[in-house]
């Protein structure tokens, strides 16, 4: 990477741990943009399937465990068994290191008994996700992403940082690094705002009743 041309990340899991910036207030060197607070969507996303799948036993967490730190696979784990234990449910980790991983990865979670996963939004995720999305409907199991991407294509529910507006707050750092501005001296910012998108077509194709206080509760359902 360049250590002289001036970058704006959008969307890092976490970019001290991963070298990318020597802290959040102050960067230090060409780069700086915006986090995505990975480990602690897991016990968001627990939530949310828990109520929209009452009964619900057992969670499966499917990742890509090279996408990220090791620091911040174990937050995920640690943040992630909390919020299991806290619902009443059992959360079983299954990593996919690529595309010819995913069919067994489902596999893994039917033959566990899974009642549905969540998925982190890695980047190679983000551009399988139609099949990701195809093999939770082939497989029957309620899904929760971390981008709304995935709902679009039949996700059946995401919940993330928003990003049209990482994507605009990128813009402005832009535009201040182009006013005269070093990367070094723009702390890197958390996401501040959220979106909830549920699509209903997929819920009824699985069978499954959106409670009305989930459904208050989204920025967006997809009819």
């Amino acid at each position: 990477m360049t250590k002289t041309v001036p970058i704006v990340f959008i969307g890092a899991a976490d970019p001290v741990t991963s070298g990318l910036v020597a802290s959040l207030a102050r960067p230090g060197g060409n780069v700086t943009g915006f986090a995505n607070l990975t480990p602690e969507l897991t016990s968001k996303w627990l939530e949310l399937l828990t109520q929209a799948i009452p009964g619900v036993s057992r969670v499966a967490l499917l990742w890509e465990p090279e996408s990220m730190p090791e620091r911040t696979q174990t937050d995920i784990l640690r943040v992630g068994d909390a919020a299991a234990g806290a619902l009443g449910v059992r959360l079983q980790v299954v990593g996919a290191r690529g595309p010819a991983d995913f069919d067994g990865a489902f596999l893994d979670m039917i033959r566990a008994g899974a009642g549905a996963v969540a998925v982190f939004g890695s980047t190679m995720f983000i551009v399988e996700r139609r099949r990701l999305v195809d093999l939770a409907a082939k497989h029957r199991l309620p899904a929760a992403y971390t981008w709304r991407v995935f709902v679009d294509v039949g996700g059946l529910m995401a919940y993330g940082p928003s990003l049209a507006d990482l994507n605009r707050r990128g813009g402005t750092y832009v535009g201040k690094i182009l006013k005269g501005a070093k990367p070094a001296d723009l702390p890197v910012e958390q996401p501040s705002k959220f979106e909830l998108v549920i699509n209903l077509k997929t819920a009824k194709a699985l069978g499954l009743t959106i409670p009305p206080s989930l459904l208050a509760r989204a920025d967006e359902v997809i009819q």
